[in-house]
């Protein structure tokens, strides 16, 4: 990855977020996006060619998102629960 280079960057709103899309090709010609949606969570999905990674990772990072939050609405009630 030290080797790899940014080709391409944009954001992407999903809800009222803002989510920075980052393209980076590797050495050999291969493509792979990374979105950070927090510290700890990355999404990076690969590809053989930008327009395919980027098709990818725009189809996919919406469905990352909402999972993400219906993930902490569960969670949310069970801790409350835990800590009463």
């Amino acid at each position: 990855m030290k080797d790899d280079r940014l080709v391409y960057s944009a954001e992407q709103q999903i809800n009222d977020e803002h989510y920075c899309i980052s393209v980076y090709c590797r050495s050999d010609g291969r493509h792979y996006a990374k979105t950070f949606l927090s510290e700890t969570d990355i999404i990076i999905n690969d590809g053989s060619s930008l327009e395919e990674v980027l098709r990818i990772h725009r189809d996919l990072l919406p469905l990352a998102v909402t999972s993400r939050r219906s993930r902490e609405i569960l969670r949310s009630p069970r801790q409350e629960l835990q800590e009463a």
